[in-house]
């Protein structure tokens, strides 16, 4: 049995949710790889169905529903074997700082599209010479009359290319202290100044819009601002134990589905007239696989417990996060073993998810962060 503490309603969420996901989603997942994006309308789906922002107010067209619905989307959503629409990063990463920092005007205007998948969001901090240390971001924000002019590049930037609006992190070429120069403003889709560059081609999530973006001389009303001035610093740093914590869920799904599969396969795959799970070295691998990934598990859930419970898991939050990307990548190198000649097969989902988990070792803090945070917390 698991620790944390689902209720009838949750598991008849995630039956509700896995349907779709096989519905609607799954079947295009290999077309959406070749494509490099998914159609907004896959995103609209999301939204009519119910499925992103869940934990959105009522007042704000949502459902009002408690963090577990969101662990429960994104593990489902790991199963589709595509990258592409990552609810988790608009629905648990984006939108929650306009929901924690946004004034009244600006949740009205956002927070019901960002429910109903008309409103796709990003977050734009990474720069070409700026990615874990955000207060060295060179992107700035000027003052000018009753708006503000941005200037600067951002890269890497998840749905860069079908975002409607981007949060941004840019500072005040005027403020000598770096943390307190850091701001967040919102940038809407269209507006003059606001260009996107490259789409990115990359090792591994491939259906996920990965771009460059471009601020000239873009200008923005000044109620664009999230938060107060000079508070962007803090406010990213006050979200990222969820960002983090999201990544792990959706690493420790990955490494219960690749077990799943790996177990069904070497059941099915006969070598010499035998099925490959009766071989002593296949048992000896799965079982390995399985030991890793239930103490991923436990140590996942409990961050998430306390997470819930509004305590501080900053460092646990760290250790589930660096743990369970290094073992899904290691499970998933694995995995490929298990699988031999087949493990070179594009549509075979563990091919997929190699190249997929290999990043998750650096986005939302590198292992190395993550283990500094962790030593700090040790007094070290």
């Amino acid at each position: 049995m698991g620790i944390l503490n689902y209720t009838v309603e949750h598991h008849d969420y995630r039956d509700r949710v896995r349907k779709f996901m096989e519905q609607e989603i799954r079947p295009n997942s290999v077309q959406w790889e070749k494509d490099h994006i998914v159609p907004k309308e896959a995103w609209r789906k999301m939204g009519a169905a119910g499925f992103l922002c869940t934990w959105v107010d009522k007042a704000y067209g949502g459902p009002g529903l408690d963090f577990l619905y969101s662990v429960i989307t994104a593990e489902e959503m790991t199963r589709t074997g595509q990258t592409g629409l990552v609810a988790m990063l608009h629905s648990d990463i984006v939108v929650p700082y306009i929901d924690s920092f946004g004034s009244d005007e600006i949740k009205n205007k956002y927070l019901p599209g960002c429910v109903s998948g008309d409103c796709i969001t990003a977050v734009a901090m990474t720069e070409p010479g700026a990615g874990s240390d955000v207060a060295s971001i060179e992107m700035t924000a000027e003052d000018d009359g009753d708006g503000i002019v941005l200037n600067g590049s951002k890269t890497f930037i998840s749905n860069g290319i079908n975002c409607d609006m981007v949060i941004v992190a840019a500072k005040d070429p005027e403020e000598t202290n770096k943390h307190a120069a850091v701001s967040l403003y919102i940038v809407d889709d269209g507006t003059p100044g606001f260009t996107r560059g490259r789409h990115l081609e990359k090792m591994g999530m491939h259906s996920q819009d990965t771009a460059e973006l471009f601020f000239s001389n873009c200008r923005i009303p000044k109620g664009n601002i999230l938060g107060e001035k000079g508070q962007g610093f803090m406010m990213l740093m006050q979200k990222l134990q969820q960002e983090r914590l999201i990544s792990a869920v959706a690493a420790v799904a990955a490494m219960e589905i690749l077990l799943e599969q790996c177990i069904d396969w070497a059941k099915t795959t006969e070598v010499d007239g035998k099925p490959l799970s009766k071989k002593q070295a296949i048992k000896f691998t799965l079982a390995e696989m399985a030991t890793e990934t239930k103490m991923n598990r436990a140590l996942l859930d409990d961050a998430i417990n306390g997470h819930i419970a509004g305590e501080d898991v900053i460092a646990q939050t760290m250790m589930t996060k660096y743990a369970s990307s290094e073992a899904a990548n290691l499970m998933a190198d694995r995995a490929l073993d298990l699988y031999g000649e087949y493990g070179m097969i594009e549509e075979l989902d563990a091919v997929r998810a190699f190249r997929d988990l290999r990043i998750t070792t650096i986005f939302a803090g590198t292992t190395e962060i993550m283990k500094t945070i962790i030593a700090q917390s040790m007094g070290l």
